[in-house]
């Protein structure tokens, strides 16, 4: 790249588009309203020059019946869930693909209840500390607090604090400095495609590597919505508080589903876009520039979609409960 391009600031797109997506092993997801494809950057034969990159190995998927064109799963918060749980099954379907793809066609692809299995204990470890030890942990010094306006207010900011802390030491392992190279490509790319940008590496990488609709983002959003969920629910025995933390999580991600969509459609609100500068600052976390080869990786996913389906002709009803974190 040009010294010109290096020093020309990084841009943003103004419109959203029902695109999103997720950084895998040396490669990217991406997906549309209808279909969804996954871009691997494939090993080097072992006889290449030093140096030398792998092809390209794509797949394209397109969606079956899905839940949310049932009536229920346009109920708002309710469609937040149901998105979710379809972005994480989708979400492991593409970590299979492309680990797949780094270990050779030999290898076949995990069975879908090592997969699933795999998704229960992620949640569990998510639920329990991030939920659970929280409260408990404040619990202990109920007492002392006084309050249950108080108890919550320090409920919730530990909460965050452990949040930000994890996703901190995830930040600093160095084995996943690919893939948030990846992630910033993935995010670099949708911005290009929604400002009507030419899809090419060079062009793509003006664009900034945060996202508003990111689901970094999305997270801290979870945490904060939750100090206000739970202070509705009042101060009760221990037992009692871990069951409302988990019993209300569903609302919690509705929620927190309808305010980040909203917010993406209203990117360019300058009151929107202060709200959302904490979430874009955590971003840096989980995001790191990508190379050129990189860029050209989350652009072949992103066009095997494409080639699909074009994001701004569909109906507004097809659209409801469609996934939108990038």
């Amino acid at each position: 790249m040009s010294e010109t391009a290096v020093r020309e600031p990084s841009l943003t797109a103004s419109k959203d588009a029902p695109l999103g997506g997720q950084a895998v092993l040396e490669g990217v997801m991406m997906r549309g309203v209808k279909h969804w494809a996954v871009a691997v950057r494939t090993p080097a034969p072992e006889d290449a020059p030093e140096g030398a990159l792998g092809e390209i190995a794509v797949q394209e998927f397109e969606f079956g019946e899905r839940p949310r064109l049932r009536a229920f799963a346009r109920i708002p918060i309710l469609r937040g869930v149901i998105a979710l749980v379809e972005s994480l099954a989708i979400g492991f379907k593409a970590l299979s693909i492309a680990a797949t793809a780094q270990l050779g066609e030999e290898v076949e692809e995990l069975p879908r209840g090592i997969w699933a299995l795999v998704l229960i204990v992620a949640f569990v470890f998510a639920i329990g500390l991030f939920f659970v030890v929280p409260v408990t942990l404040v619990n202990l010094i109920r007492h002392q607090l006084g309050s249950s306006i108080l108890f919550w207010l320090v409920e919730g900011a530990l909460r965050t604090v452990i949040f930000l802390g994890y996703m901190t030491l995830l930040s600093r392992m160095r084995d996943l400095r690919r893939t948030f190279e990846y992630h910033g490509a993935e995010h670099k790319t949708i911005s290009c495609y929604e400002a009507g940008d030419e899809l090419t590496p060079e062009r793509a990488q003006l664009y900034s590597r945060l996202h508003p609709r990111c689901g970094t983002s999305f997270l801290l959003v979870v945490m904060i919505v939750s100090i206000f969920v739970f202070a509705v629910a009042g101060l009760h025995a221990w037992w009692i508080l871990v069951l409302t933390r988990i019993v209300g999580l569903p609302i919690i991600i509705g929620i927190s589903f309808e305010l980040i969509k909203w917010a993406g459609r209203n990117r360019a609100r300058r009151w929107v876009q202060i709200v959302m500068y904490p979430g874009l600052q955590l971003q840096r976390l989980t995001t790191r520039e990508p190379s050129l080869d990189q860029l050209e990786v989350a652009i072949t996913a992103l066009n095997a979609v494409l080639e699909h389906e074009t994001p701004g002709s569909f109906d507004p009803a097809e659209l409801v409960g469609v996934e939108v974190v990038a």
